[in-house]
């Protein structure tokens, strides 16, 4: 029996679920999976045995590499090397961010998801011949943005042709949560105690047997390997077994400990550097002064194979051999690696190299770890910044710069998403010399880490502070910092609001004209808060209609991102009733976010755009766009935003399902102080409850965000305050929410703020005119809804006046409209509206096209407006090669055979 049939014993159900997935990888289906065990439980070894059954396809591979795990795109590199040679066939943004990534060509930092979609696409495009078959074991040890890249692309695999297998050790951290997992448990009884008879020096008693099967619970490698490392005595013994990973490194150490130290040093040697380069190790060891017989020695040993890439019998191993290493002989075996390692085309790793080799403080390394920092900065690799600016600044020798370094490395961890480590850093940087503007900036970024955490209350009071102090010093940085803190304080809107906003509009800089549209924006917000909407509005109207003249590119997402998205260029717009270039922004920041593959603030585009659907009535817009942020969250990991579904639900009348979310939503971002995503779940309540004709609850919801003062949703809910102020008698709210309009009205005078005012000055007054002067201001907008709203509030205004056959003109419309947009409640009140007047109305039900599902649908409908397969992909984020599996399971639903048949088949676009 063989080492690897031994290996094998009792996986054959393993191994169909795994032969499973390359018999569907032939047939045109991708497949992916975890598996998921202790270390030894032989998840390497089914990775091996499926190499033996997948001759007929091309093997892709990595290893994750603990020391490796700093280097940013160490692990996919390692992966996509096979397939480079295919990046031209990739669209040029991706080869461009594949090329930066790993270091092939120049160019700003890439997204890590830009860079997952260059990387499904090389897989894909790789498995238009013959299958692929991509291992990556020891996952775990992965650099983080491999990890998150590989995780991104087994979330969008469907109809590649590629089988993406990882295998990770229980209870260490990873980024594969929420993937296909399959459980590696031990061998069961039997076959454990045949495979442990099979290595065992002689016989022994089977009670010794049986308590070393149970111990090591059946894991392969602890059965194999322990009784090696065991002396005679301590098998009758029946040594016990404690931690099993523990003590199965521990029997290496015991096998390494026999070997001379020439051999021992040599093994260190490889396992340090990480590469598994052969031509590097025997450099290194030629440094060292190792001849023939220490790699003679460590062939005997059966713990390492040398060739074209040195490859150790476990991890394990390579974890026991640098382990049980002396801090001497590490150092001296980094410093021979660092000194064969060419710095021109790997500096980064021989920076690291040296600074492993580096005991006491030493600039000349930490400045080199610094170049290596940016670097990895500048190809996206934010975590390795954040680990080689932490090593640098260990190895700085002079404070006050030591606490430079830390406050960048604190500012790299944040950026990175690692928050808490950032805010350690932050405490050593305390420690330094006292600098007026570095402190600042360390309050600055503790405020930022605050914002973060969702604790925007706490972040807007220090960003002001940081604000404050830097003012003196640095005026710049101070106005950046001064608009951070108003994006804070507008994310806390909610009950303390105004008292916050006060306080951060009172410290930033007034208005100047010549300023920034970013600048001028939020000062003329600040100015909104100090002296009013009439006074702010000429500023903020100006503001916006510079933002709309300005051409932004992909780099300058980060300070444009408050402006250009439903952050806070949406806030504006709309609190000017500017829907027309609330819209454009919006379109502008979900072009920004695809082209650079910024996916999660793409989420943030969508579920604003979605929100302005939902008042042009195009819903099967609405759903698609809230679709996709679903897609996009399962892809990235990244929590899903569900403002634009939660908005869907409510205009829809669909109470099973809007309840509850917005409960939840109300809940979660009230305990994370985010006021104002509150406010955004009280106001759909608000719509939720109208359409349903529940007036009291649509008042109270509606009233409570009217109070707040929350900036930019007062053009959204004073309709719904005064519509169910009416229907509740309260006359003097629909008098105040009047006088609230008309001073808006006469600031900002747009045909939407004007339709709503006359609305409800006619709820107010009866006024026939001022309905239609409703409905005729409305209907030069795209707000659809709002037309046909007023359409049904006059309706039931004249039924109730007894003018029945003018009522059902007003209501039929309004009816059929609500209808075939898909605003059921609001329907069946203009359905029961028009039975009063004696009119017989069928209730409609909902219908669906042929039961294609929201992204067949989507990718329908982009197809139908001429995009082409790769253009779809390139905006979906998903191969060419799955849009075009859709797009065949669409035409089957729809019965056509053709793209040009899409036309007839599918509705126009809005």
């Amino acid at each position: 029996m063989g080492m690897a049939d031994r290996e094998l014993l009792g996986r054959s159900q393993e191994n169909a679920v795994l032969d499973g997935l390359l018999k569907a990888a032939r047939t045109g289906q991708s497949g992916v999976l975890v598996l998921c065990g202790e270390a030894g439980v032989g998840k390497s070894a089914l990775l091996e045995s499926l190499v033996g059954r997948s001759q007929a396809y091309q093997l892709v591979r990595a290893v994750g590499i603990e020391s490796e795990m700093e280097l940013a795109y160490a692990g996919l590199q390692q992966l996509c090397k096979p397939l480079l040679d295919r990046i031209d066939h990739l669209p040029r943004p991706q080869q461009e961010a594949l090329g930066t990534a790993f270091g092939l060509a120049d160019g700003a930092a890439p997204d890590r998801f830009l860079v997952g979609l260059a990387v499904l696409n090389l897989l894909s495009d790789a498995a238009g011949k013959v299958p692929v078959l991509c291992l990556i074991d020891d996952a775990q040890w992965l650099d983080r943005v491999s990890a998150q890249v590989l995780a991104f692309v087994a979330r969008r695999l469907a109809a590649e042709s590629v089988v993406l297998l990882f295998a990770v050790r229980h209870g260490e951290e990873h980024e594969l949560s929420g993937l296909p997992e399959l459980e590696i448990r031990g061998l069961n009884d039997a076959d454990a105690r045949a495979l442990l008879d099979s290595v065992l020096p002689g016989p022994v008693d089977p009670r010794i047997r049986d308590r070393i099967v149970a111990e090591t619970h059946g894991n392969p490698l602890a059965l194999m390997e322990l009784p090696r490392a065991w002396s005679v005595t301590e098998l009758a013994d029946g040594n016990p077994i404690g931690t099993l990973s523990g003590r199965i490194e521990e029997s290496f150490v015991r096998r390494l400990e026999v070997l001379p130290p020439d051999t021992r040093l040599l093994l260190l040697t490889a396992a340090a550097e990480p590469l598994g380069d052969a031509t590097l190790l025997w450099q290194a060891a030629e440094q060292l002064g190792l001849g023939a017989d220490p790699a003679a020695g460590a062939i005997e040993s059966g713990l390492i194979t040398f060739g074209q890439r040195i490859q150790f019998r476990h991890p394990l191993v390579r974890s026991a051999a640098y382990r049980m290493a002396s801090a001497r002989d590490r150092q001296a075996v980094h410093h021979a690696l660092a000194d064969v390692t060419d710095p021109e085309t790997s500096p980064d790793r021989r920076a690291w190299h040296r600074a492993q080799a580096t005991a006491m403080p030493d600039e000349e390394v930490a400045a080199e770890l610094e170049s290596s920092a940016r670097r990895a900065q500048s190809c996206g690799g934010l975590i390795a910044a954040a680990d080689f600016l932490e090593r640098s600044t260990e190895l700085t020798p002079e404070p006050a710069r030591r606490a430079e370094r830390a406050l960048a490395a604190a500012a790299a961890k944040r950026g990175s998403g690692a928050l808490d480590a950032a805010l350690h850093l932050l405490s050593g940087v305390a420690a330094g010399p006292r600098d007026p503007v570095r402190d600042a900036e360390v309050e600055r970024l503790r405020g930022q880490i605050a914002f973060d955490q969702g604790h925007a209350r706490d972040a807007a009071r220090q960003l002001l502070s940081a604000a404050r102090r830097l003012d003196p010093h640095d005026p710049v940085r101070a106005r950046i910092t001064y608009l951070e803190a108003m994006s804070a304080a507008i994310w806390a809107s909610g009950p303390e609001a105004p008292g916050i906003l006060a306080f951060a509009a009172a410290a930033a800089p007034p208005p100047v004209e010549s300023d920034p549209p970013a600048d001028l924006l939020l000062q003329s917000l600040a100015l909104r808060f100090t002296q009013g909407y009439t006074t702010a509005a000429p500023h903020l109207t100006k503001a916006l209609e510079l933002a709309s003249q300005v051409e932004i590119g992909t780099d300058d997402v980060a300070s444009w991102l408050w402006l250009a998205g439903n952050r806070a260029a949406g806030i504006v717009a709309i609190e000017v009733w500017d829907f027309d270039t609330a819209e454009e922004l919006a379109l502008r920041q979900e072009r920004m976010a695809r082209e650079s593959g910024a996916l999660v603030q793409l989420q943030f585009a969508l579920n604003f755009r979605a929100n302005l659907q939902c008042l042009t009535g195009d819903l099967s817009a609405v759903a698609a766009l809230v679709e996709e942020g679903r897609q996009l969250a399962a892809a990235t990991g990244y929590p899903e935003l569900r403002y634009g579904g939660l908005l869907l639900e409510a205009f829809r009348g669909n109470e099973t399902t809007a309840t509850p979310l917005i409960g939840e939503t109300i809940r979660t971002e009230t305990a994370h102080s985010q006021g104002r995503m509150a406010a955004f779940a009280t106001y759909a309540n608000a719509v939720l409850h109208n359409g349903l004709g529940r007036y009291d609850v649509a008042r109270d919801a509606g009233l409570q965000v009217f109070e707040q003062d929350v900036v930019g949703y007062g053009a959204l809910v004073i309709g719904e305050v005064a519509e169910a102020a009416s229907r509740t008698g309260d006359t003097k709210l629909v008098e105040t929410a009047l006088a609230w309009l008309a001073e808006r009205t006469a600031a900002t005078p747009t045909e939407w703020g004007l339709g709503i005012e006359a609305r409800i000055r006619a709820l107010l007054t009866a006024d026939e005119d001022a309905y239609r002067r409703s409905i005729e201001h409305l209907g030069r907008t795209r707000l659809a809804i709002e037309v046909a709203r007023s359409q049904l509030l006059y309706g039931e205004w004249l039924r109730r006046e007894g003018r029945r056959v003018d009522a059902r003109d007003q209501l039929r419309t309004a009816h059929d409209q609500l209808s075939q947009m898909g605003f059921e409640a609001f329907a069946e009140r203009a359905r029961h509206e028009l039975l009063a007047t004696g009119e017989t109305v069928r209730k409609r039900s909902p219908e669906t096209l042929n039961d294609l599902t929201a992204q067949e649908a989507q990718i329908a409908g982009l197809a139908r407006d001429g995009m082409t397969n790769p253009e779809i992909a390139a905006q979906l984020f998903i191969s060419p090669r799955t849009v075009e599996w859709h797009l065949r399971k669409t035409f089957s639903k729809l019965g056509i055979t053709s793209r040009r048949q899409l036309r007839g088949a599918l509705a126009s676009p809005a």
